[in-house]
């Protein structure tokens, strides 16, 4: 008796994953459209929220709002702008007179005592240490919502 090799025999399979790659090619695709148009979304939303009607009555911002407040950092040293108030606060022996700062915004803190919010600028060319200097300042004068603004004041 001869036994036959039909049984015996091993089959070689390979899988064809081309499919499978097409299938991740297109879910890639649609989680970045669908990301991108999340982004658009969120920025509509944040860009309209004032001045929208609801309930017939316009949104207004906060009161806090109403009066403008910033630090600029500069290479001559810093300046408060707030309301239409422009006070300069140079450097002494080349670096920032961060006491003087303090005094200049705790007399703002005195007029507005509600106010805790602050924008902070400063000059590309400055190094990080100065922006931190200028945050301490707000800090300790008691503004403690310090928004950085990303595009610099030119002195």
């Amino acid at each position: 008796m001869q036994v036959s090799d039909s049984h015996s025999r091993e089959v070689a399979v390979e899988p064809n994953i081309v499919p499978f790659i097409d299938l991740m090619s297109v879910l890639i695709i649609f989680l970045l459209i669908t990301a991108v148009w999340s982004q658009v979304s969120m920025i509509q939303i944040g860009s309209s929220i004032y001045g929208k009607k609801s309930d017939d009555k316009v949104v207004q911002a906060p009161p806090r709002a109403e009066v403008p407040f910033r630090l600029d950092v500069q290479p001559s040293g810093f300046q408060i702008v707030f309301s239409k108030q422009v006070i300069k606060v140079p450097k002494v022996s080349g670096e920032y007179n961060v006491a003087a700062l303090l005094v200049e915004l705790k007399s703002v803190k005195q007029k507005y005592p509600d106010k805790q919010d602050a924008v902070i600028t400063v000059v590309d060319s400055l190094p990080y240490g100065s922006l931190i200097k200028g945050m301490d300042g707000l800090l300790q004068a008691g503004f403690p919502q310090i928004s950085v603004a990303t595009s610099g004041v030119n002195e």
